[in-house]
């Protein structure tokens, strides 16, 4: 086959591809998703294939490899009913959440000390990972971690605080 264009791709090997992510997720949906992530990458890095008479291997290679590299994702995050971790998440009263707003949240941010207010403010506010945070502030991971931990148990007591000084 030489050089072949987009069209033609997906009209010879659409089918075969589908069939194949069929066999492998089991799921119509993921299988179609699989087949049409498979021609987005081909759209993307195709013309880097040398030997044009390769694509049909290069296609189903491809197409295996992103299925198992969804399975990997699924093993490392795997998806919960919000239900099934209730027991996870933080026991917090109604009437302390209907009381609080964002320029609430910013006013305890700054109350809190430094060592605590920047970890907490580059995880939560600028998405920044452990990683991030531990370079930034040139401190290890263990630390950062520690005073996030520290800097959200400061800013519970002093939401609890505000609470009893609006409701006494």
């Amino acid at each position: 086959m030489s050089d072949p264009d987009f069209e033609s791709l997906v009209e010879r090997f659409y089918e075969s591809l589908y069939r194949f992510a069929l066999s492998l997720a089991r799921n119509e949906h993921e299988a179609c998703d699989l087949t049409q992530q498979t021609f987005t990458i081909w759209a993307n890095k195709g013309h880097q294939l040398r030997e044009p008479s390769k694509v049909k291997s290069w296609l189903f290679s491809t197409l295996h490899r992103e299925f198992l590299g969804g399975k990997r994702h699924a093993a490392r995050f795997p998806q919960q009913e919000l239900e099934a971790s209730d027991h996870e998440l933080p026991i917090i009263e109604p009437n302390l959440v209907s009381g609080l707003d964002g320029q609430a949240v910013l006013a305890a941010l700054r109350e809190i000390e430094e060592p605590y207010r920047a970890p907490l403010t580059l995880f939560y506010l600028r998405d920044h990972s452990y990683q991030e945070i531990a370079e930034a502030l040139n401190i290890p991971i263990g630390t950062v971690m520690s005073r996030i931990s520290r800097g959200k148990q400061a800013l519970r007591a002093r939401f609890l605080d505000w609470k009893g000084a609006i409701h006494p």
